[in-house]
């Protein structure tokens, strides 16, 4: 697990019927580093800070095994200072 911040919504086309329509979202660990695309499965806005999981983990918490994820947020924390 990881925690990162909810930097923006990712708008885009859903063309794979699997992704559910599942909202994505543009995360990151730090400010001014890398940003990386993270599936919101519990409902999140900018700035929450936020437990993501990667790999399989990532697919089984997006709702199926065979979910295209490599990055799921699975919880929002309640403080957290980035310092």
């Amino acid at each position: 697990m990881k925690i990162m911040q909810v930097v923006k919504t990712l708008v885009s086309t859903n063309r794979i019927a699997d992704m559910g329509h599942k909202p994505l979202l543009v995360v990151q660990e730090k400010a001014g580093g890398p940003v990386q695309v993270a599936v919101d499965a519990i409902g999140c806005i900018p700035g929450d800070w936020v437990l993501v999981v990667g790999s399989s983990a990532a697919r089984e918490a997006a709702g199926s095994k065979s979910y295209p994820s490599d990055l799921t947020i699975i919880g929002i924390l309640d403080q957290w200072s980035a310092s």
